[in-house]
């Protein structure tokens, strides 16, 4: 969803947006005008929120369940953290959050006319994931996309007034395919949750089985198997990437970032040879700029 981080003790809210600079890809670049970036972080500060609660990641001590008024009892409850929230999140649009992450949206919400829709698709992405661990097919992975990954970049579009119904497809394609890649990334941190996003047809495909998954080096089967799936990812990428020419200044920039982001970690998938078992294959800076070029002159 927006990138995998740790429990941060203190202050819940600082806590949550600190993890902002360990994200794949930029949530808020200094470039762009200071409003925006107020408005994204805001947006960045709920999505990092639920999925830390749908990870099990809030920082110790229970100042986020008590925030959301969850008794001590249920603190440790994901479902009932993840009501809580949902309820919290519905008075941002029509009464006073208690949770200072969500007091912060709440400007955002009014200014930008935000709808409730893509916030509670993230929260019942999280959801799901309490309740589904495996994938049967693509398309079932597609629809979880919809939910856990697509929402983000049509807030990215609400914020900055540019939302169209053919931006939000192509933004929606990006988006599946930054998810995609950072399931590929995470395929041993994901399986320590009891998860797989690795659809089970394809692996049946590829004669994967999950014992396959937590060796300490891929086989050949698996690193085929991640390269089919990279592929799909570049394919999705390609498909969104018109996106970029879509808008112009500093927005552009942005989108760009985004694309290149996922086009380099994919191109770092390869140089590893489809072996993310070891760790997360991540790119250079310099390999991200590069993309950033390529997607900015249309090349890629």
């Amino acid at each position: 969803m927006t990138g995998s981080g740790t429990a941060t003790t203190g202050d819940p809210e600082r806590g949550t947006l600190d993890k902002a600079a360990g994200e794949n890809f930029p949530v808020a670049p200094f470039f762009l005008p200071r409003a925006w970036r107020t408005d994204l972080m805001a947006v960045y500060g709920f999505a990092r929120l639920v999925d830390d609660i749908g990870d099990g990641d809030l920082a110790p001590g229970g100042a986020d369940a008590r925030l959301l008024g969850v008794s001590p009892e249920d603190a440790e409850d994901r479902v009932v953290l993840l009501d809580a929230f949902e309820a919290d999140l519905r008075r941002v649009f029509d009464g006073t959050p208690g949770h200072p992450l969500l007091r912060r949206l709440q400007p955002t919400v009014r200014r930008c006319a935000l709808t409730p829709e893509p916030f509670l698709g993230l929260i019942a992405a999280n959801r799901q994931d309490q309740l589904v661990t495996r994938y049967e097919t693509y398309d079932d992975l597609l629809a979880y996309c919809e939910l856990s990954a697509n929402p983000v970049g049509r807030l990215v579009l609400g914020v900055t007034g540019t939302e169209t119904p053919e931006r939000v497809r192509l933004s929606d394609a990006i988006c599946t395919a930054l998810q995609i890649v950072e399931h590929l990334q995470d395929v041993t941190e994901d399986l320590g949750r009891d998860r797989i996003y690795l659809p089970a047809q394809d692996m049946k495909r590829f004669h994967v089985q999950e014992a396959d998954l937590a060796t300490p080096s891929a086989g050949a089967s698996v690193r085929a198997l991640v390269a089919y799936e990279a592929e799909r990812a570049r394919d999705l990428l390609n498909e969104g990437a018109p996106l970029v020419g879509s808008v112009h200044g500093r927005l552009k920039l942005l989108l760009a970032g985004f694309v290149a982001g996922g086009r380099a970690a994919i191109r770092a998938i390869v140089a590893a040879e489809y072996d993310v078992l070891p760790g997360p294959p991540k790119p250079g800076k310099i390999q991200l700029l590069r993309e950033v070029g390529v997607t900015l002159r249309g090349e890629g």
